[in-house]
């Protein structure tokens, strides 16, 4: 069974939020299993503004190319280049080191929590 981190909330995209100002936004474990080892993120600027349910970028994979959705609507107000430099991060600490973005946030999108997205993936 898949351990998602129960303070977090999740999209049906894969992606993570966390309820900290500004937001942290990431993939989950079982989006970043599925792409096997990643390659290579395009990821928004600083100051870009995103919104909730809207491509913000891409992740690159020896498998695939995945388009990344945003949980919020807001601004873009840090990038993990420590990701964008060893993608390899966003393997090994989904939930962790290998966060992708910060926004300060104006509007959250459709939202689940651990259970219900455990449910949605079959953990």
């Amino acid at each position: 069974m898949a351990d998602f981190p129960g303070n977090l909330q999740y999209t049906a995209e894969h992606e993570w939020l966390d309820a900290s100002t500004p937001a942290v936004i990431g993939i989950t474990s079982t989006a970043a299993e599925a792409l096997g080892d990643i390659v290579y993120l395009e990821l928004p600027e600083v100051g870009a503004t995103v919104t909730a349910g809207s491509v913000i970028g891409e992740v690159e994979s020896t498998k695939s190319v995945s388009e990344l959705y945003s949980p919020v609507t807001g601004t873009v107000a840090e990038v993990n280049q420590a990701a964008i430099d060893d993608p390899s991060l966003v393997n090994a600490e989904p939930f962790a080191g290998g966060w992708l973005i910060k926004v300060d946030v104006t509007e959250t999108g459709p939202v689940l929590t651990a259970e219900e997205y455990s449910a949605l993936v079959g953990g």
